[in-house]
């Protein structure tokens, strides 16, 4: 089946797609209440979450579906040593679509390649999250207007942020698109997302570790936090988790029409004293998320039904190079062939298809 393990998996034309169909439930509620009548969501959640589980659920009991599933790994069969694999073979036979949020890279495409029904990739470790891409580009659509054309700031953890990672990968698409990347030294952008993003698609970014000096230039300040669950060494955690604290009074030179997203949950990276201020879209932002992911359970749904299928990687290497990052699906699923592909504009050079690691081909 096909499914969404990352933001490019899908088109301009089908994102813009998705952004009409959820602009069309928010206008008329009616029309999809009863869309997924006797159909199930499974939501398997491996690692904590709020906003991201209960809104895929609140979507499908808002489509006229039901949800089954868990919200943690130790109340699953994960927790006696079943495989991924396994397990979204065994929850294709339960329901029609399943959710799957997990601490290892590359863990949704293993469960989409062994399922037979679609899978959403609701967080993959510090790899990618395309459903959050979702609602922020909602997001910044109803509030801009448009796409093209915006100066827009990611700052914080840009190194293990998966949402910074895929909402770059969904703008690289649009036009004249700016993108200021704050961080401290050691929580800057990944060099792969730089050159297979960025460079690749030729857009316009600079870094930076001034939150006030980029703050005028902004049109979207997408603020991430600090992630204490990414960091092997607490003490580098403890370092820079206030490394940015956005306050009103740092909002002083940004512009009236600027909005401020955030995935959440925060910490204390934003004042709540901000929250007040029209500008802060972060809440607006957590109820366009459940808009879209309904949008996408009704694609994924009818794609389904139409038989569409996943393409097939093209340009691997299967056996003959090994991933050694640690946070890779591969590090812990039973039997799983470590698979590489090809690296554009990188000669020998190769990555893990499920967390784009990179490895020399001697």
């Amino acid at each position: 089946m096909r499914s969404l393990i990352d933001i490019v998996d899908f088109s301009v034309e089908e994102l813009q797609q998705l952004l009409d169909t959820a602009c069309d439930i928010i206008a008329n509620p009616d029309k999809y209440a009863e869309s997924c009548k006797r159909k199930k969501l499974a939501t398997l959640f491996f690692e904590p979450s709020t906003r991201t589980r209960l809104s895929f659920e609140a979507a499908m009991w808002e489509l006229g579906g039901s949800v089954i599933g868990f919200s943690e790994a130790s109340s699953s069969s994960a927790a006696k040593g079943e495989s991924v694999a396994d397990t979204a073979k065994m929850i294709s036979c339960y329901a029609d679509i399943m959710a799957m949020r997990h601490p290892k890279e590359g863990a949704p495409y293993v469960a989409a390649k062994a399922a037979t029904i679609p899978v959403i990739n609701a967080g993959d470790g510090g790899h990618c999250h395309p459903t959050q891409t979702l609602a922020d580009l909602l997001t910044i659509y109803r509030e801009h207007g448009h796409f093209d054309g915006l100066t827009i700031g990611c700052c914080g953890d840009l190194k293990y942020g998966r949402t910074v990672h895929s909402l770059i990968s969904a703008m690289s698409r649009y036009q004249n698109v700016k993108i200021v990347l704050i961080s401290p030294e050691e929580l800057k952008l990944p060099d792969y997302i730089k050159e297979e993003v960025l460079d690749k698609n030729n857009m316009t970014y600079v870094e930076t570790t001034s939150l006030e000096e980029a703050m005028p230039s902004l049109d979207v300040l997408y603020m991430t936090r600090i992630q204490r669950e990414r960091f092997d060494d607490i003490a580098v955690y403890e370092r820079l988790k206030d490394s940015y604290i956005l306050t009103p009074e740092k909002l002083v030179t940004a512009k009236e029409s600027m909005r401020i997203l955030h995935p959440l949950p925060r910490v204390n990276e934003i004042s709540v004293k901000v929250d007040e201020d029209p500008r802060a879209a972060y809440f607006r932002q957590a109820l366009n998320g459940k808009y879209m992911r309904m949008a996408l359970i009704l694609k994924l749904l009818a794609e389904a039904e139409q038989g569409l299928q996943m393409p097939e990687q093209t340009d691997v290497l299967v056996g003959k190079l090994r991933c050694e990052n640690p946070r890779c699906i591969t590090s812990c699923e039973q039997e799983l062939e470590h698979v590489f592909k090809k690296a554009e504009g990188e000669e020998g050079v190769y990555r893990c298809i499920y967390c784009e690691a990179k490895k020399h081909l001697n």
